[in-house]
């Protein structure tokens, strides 16, 4: 890349920031691209581009060209219109995969087609390669990097035996100081303190503070081991009392800020001048979240990052704005809610799970609306003063017997866009699972993430297709993201060798409804066909089961309402043991007379939820005992929740309603086998 260090020395020594023509055309030549702006109309027009973003550093993105560039890409489908990745994360074989899903390929495609000639692969492939090279040479945060590729624009490019540059643009500028990175190891003391130290804890009223105290006593860490820092008393709801930093006779591995927010400042530099804390977690709010605030905030932020350059690296910030931690292996909960409108027992038999938030009220909502989540960890990353979704991620990402994250971003700070979609692959490659929920949707959303946590909202079109990329699962929204979260914490075990699903059900709209729910914007998964062995064993449980009269065998299959708890948990298995099936979704019809899901029948007594012939009792171990995954569908009212709750609580994947259900499968499904790829190939940038 010396040619294009060189052209950037021209044109800054001519206080240029962009290439002129001559210029360009000298980058394409070393970059293997022809440059002809005079070059005839091209019945298809494509964009390729480099773009230096504030979040992610160095973006290749390609799709439509020319006049059709400029539509908005909600007129598309996902991955239609552009696709994007992060240069760090991609090599040219692996983009070019992305660029087939788009309309511009395609359009190559049937033109090549069309005239009997070969498809461009080869020449994308090589231009892809360039470019990349180009992008990792010229990347924001790049230390000895000159200079930094702003931004080239390929738009229009004709593709054909080689690759012909129409017009282009080139930014270039000098680069920027980044932040110190952040000493990570030291999250293990945030998260298993062995000591926690209180400042802010009211001695006479029920302040945060005094709620923090509360529910860390309630959780069960142990008193001895908590100080109160407070001048002029001597111990607080049995805790002891200190009067300050100075008076500590030992290092804290935590130490709890729940004061005002304009008393922060000074303790912070008290915090790092003292070297008598290694983790900080952040309570108060409004820092940097108002207009008033930011200037002095962004002075604070700037000191907690010089500490990171001395030596031992500085305490490490949780927060500000920060609802807290719950850390059931440190065994503290230090979220200032009181424990008797947010009870948290134990759903799963072994906790597994991490949920980091910016909001401490999506967590809240999220587990209080569903229990099975169950985290291990639960933090609240607030105003990310310090750490950072990356710092968090890359942390979590390496801790052992974590399987799955759950992740609410509303936003990045400078270039931690890209550290977080780093960690991101770095923990699918090891076998964990990503589930993310980014905010600002919208342009009224961007706003409203400004005045919480004061975050900076990047494009969500950009947001998705990266971390996507990188391989997380990106949900849309709430619902989603439960969806989601809860089915990656429930299949991660289970072997999935491929997208062909059975569809089992004594309803005959919900065997229609799986399947009609198979495709999502960027996959499908097909109806597994299945063999006659299975076939014949079908028959033979609808014939001893009275039903062979009223059932085709067939995938999807209605095995009619008339059916009991053991001919669908039967079928369900027949289903599994077929080699051309991957997954099952069975509805287990909770109205139908037959099937035992009441707590307790008035018609017929005995035949209910603890009747050992009940799917409450009989589907828990055939799940365990099937390596393949099962999703359970209970389709009813409140008078079933029992029923859904029992199966839940045992491990089985269950929804309530089964076009939810499958969509969720189609998803997860996807992201599961697109994991394996990257396992399989283990693209350039993904060993870190």
């Amino acid at each position: 890349m010396s040619t294009a260090a060189a052209l950037f020395a021209q044109a800054a020594s001519a206080r240029r920031s962009s290439l002129n023509d001559a210029e360009l055309k000298a980058l394409l030549d070393c970059l293997g691209l022809a440059f002809d702006a005079e070059a005839p109309a091209d019945p298809v027009d494509v964009r390729i581009s480099l773009n230096s973003t504030r979040e992610f550093g160095m973006v290749i993105s390609a799709g439509l060209g020319g006049l059709e560039a400029d539509l908005d890409e909600g007129n598309f489908r996902r991955d239609r219109a552009s696709v994007y990745a992060a240069a760090e994360l991609a090599d040219a074989e692996d983009f070019l995969g992305l660029f087939r899903r788009t309309l511009a390929y395609q359009k190559l495609a049937a033109v090549a087609q069309r005239d009997g000639a070969p498809l461009p692969d080869d020449a994308l492939k090589a231009c892809f390669a360039q470019l990349l090279a180009l992008a990792k040479g010229f990347a924001p945060g790049k230390p000895d990097a000159p200079f930094v590729l702003r931004a080239l624009e390929l738009n229009p490019v004709q593709v054909g035996d080689g690759v012909t540059v129409r017009a282009a643009q080139c930014e270039f500028g000098a680069p920027l100081p980044g932040r110190l990175p952040r000493p990570i190891a030291k999250i293990d003391k945030l998260i298993h303190p062995k000591s926690i130290g209180l400042i802010g804890v009211s001695g006479s009223g029920m302040n945060f503070g005094r709620i923090i105290l509360r529910n860390l006593m309630g959780s069960g860490y142990p008193k001895e081991q908590l100080l109160i820092l407070k001048p002029g008393e001597t111990e607080i709801d049995g805790v002891k009392c200190v009067e300050g930093l100075k008076a500590l006779d030992q290092k804290l591995d935590l130490l709890i800020v729940a004061v005002a927010a304009s008393a922060v400042y000074d303790l912070v530099d008290e915090i790092i001048a003292s070297d008598a804390v290694e983790a900080v977690m952040l309570i108060p709010g409004s820092l940097g979240e108002t207009k008033k605030s930011r200037e002095p905030a962004a002075a604070l932020a700037a000191r907690i990052n010089a500490a990171h350059g001395k030596p031992g690296g500085g305490p490490i910030f949780l927060g500000a704005n920060c609802l807290g931690v719950v850390s059931h292996p440190g065994a503290y909960d230090s979220w200032f809610i009181p424990l008797e409108r947010l009870p948290k027992p134990q759903k799963k038999p072994v906790r597994n799970s991490v949920m980091l938030s910016q909001s401490g009220a999506f967590m809240i909502t999220r587990l209080s609306q569903n229990p099975w989540l169950d985290p291990a960890y639960m933090l609240a990353l607030g105003n990310q003063t310090d750490l950072t979704h990356g710092d968090m991620l890359t942390y979590f990402a390496g801790l052992p017997g974590i399987e799955t994250l759950g992740i609410y971003i509303e936003g990045f700070k400078d270039l931690d866009g890209l550290h977080f979609a780093k960690a991101v692959r770095k923990a699918v490659l090891g076998g964990k699972q990503i589930v993310v929920y980014k905010s600002g949707r919208t342009a009224p959303g961007q706003g409203g993430v400004m005045g919480h946590t004061a975050s900076i909202a990047g494009g969500l079109t950009l947001f998705e297709s990266v971390v996507r990329h990188a391989g997380a699962i990106v949900a849309e929204d709430f619902n989603t993201f439960d969806d989601l979260f809860y089915i990656a914490g429930n299949l991660q075990d289970k072997k999935l060798g491929g997208n062909r699903l059975g569809a089992i059900s004594g309803a005959g709209f919900e065997a229609v409804g799986m399947a009609d729910n198979i495709e999502s914007d960027t996959f499908a998964m097909e109806m597994g066909a299945i063999e006659d062995s299975t076939v014949k064993k079908v028959e033979e449980i609808l014939v001893a089961k009275k039903l062979d009269q009223l059932v085709e065998v067939r995938n999807p299959i209605d095995i009619n309402p008339g059916a009991d708890d053991e001919a669908h948990l039967q079928i369900t298995e027949a289903f599994l043991h077929d080699p051309n099936i991957d997954v099952v979704v069975v509805g287990l019809d909770p109205t139908a007379p037959s099937v035992r899901a009441l707590v307790e029948s008035k018609l017929r007594p005995g035949h209910d939820l603890n009747d050992p012939k009940s799917t409450a009792h009989l589907m828990p171990p055939m799940v365990e005992r099937n390596e393949k995954p099962i999703i359970g569908i209970v389709d009813g009212g409140t008078l079933y929740d029992a029923m859904a709750a029992r199966l839940m609580d045992q491990g089985v994947c269950t929804f309530r309603n089964c076009a939810r259900g499958t969509k969720a499968l189609v998803r997860y499904v996807e992201a599961r086998l697109y994991a394996d790829s990257l396992k399989a190939r283990r693209p350039g940038g993904a060993d870190f």
